[in-house]
């Protein structure tokens, strides 16, 4: 819902979703499933949606090789439930890089009082993996701080 006293042209229900490009669904699959924990389903040809327990979806869609790169900016997020999980999980993908195909791992590091690091997948898009203390609600409830 927009602010109160704004009209927005768009009157939206949700933010729904996403979408991501990747070179094969199989293959991208498996590493959704296996090492994100994303549910995954197949819904055309040449896609497939992701979500984790929520009524927001990304849509991954293969383009083949095709597939541009991803600045670090355009990434996307999976909170995690503490700091010991986020060195866990980066531990894990370092020690399965070879097998899901990740690209490249950042180091853990506190941002913006989260704390989390960056992967870089089989099909250049970028995951953070973090844990953030605070809710998102928290963020919307205080308002504009700049």
């Amino acid at each position: 819902m927009a602010k109160q006293g704004i009209a927005s042209v768009v009157r939206p229900l949700r933010l729904s979703h996403g979408a991501l490009m990747c070179r094969n669904l199989e293959k991208s699959r498996r590493f959704y499933e296996e090492f994100l924990g994303l549910e995954v389903v197949r819904h055309t040809r040449v896609s497939m949606m992701l979500r984790r327990e929520t009524g927001t979806y990304i849509v991954c869609v293969r383009v083949g090789d095709a597939v541009p790169e991803q600045h670090i900016v355009n990434h996307w997020g999976l909170d995690v439930a503490s700091r010991e999980e986020v060195d866990r999980a980066r531990a894990e993908a370092q020690r399965l890089q070879t097998k899901y195909e990740i690209r490249q791992i950042k180091r853990a590091i506190v941002r913006h009082r989260a704390y989390g690091f960056y992967l870089h997948d089989l099909d250049n898009n970028w995951w953070e993996i973090q844990h953030e203390p605070r809710t998102i609600d928290q963020f919307f409830d205080r308002g504009d701080v700049v």
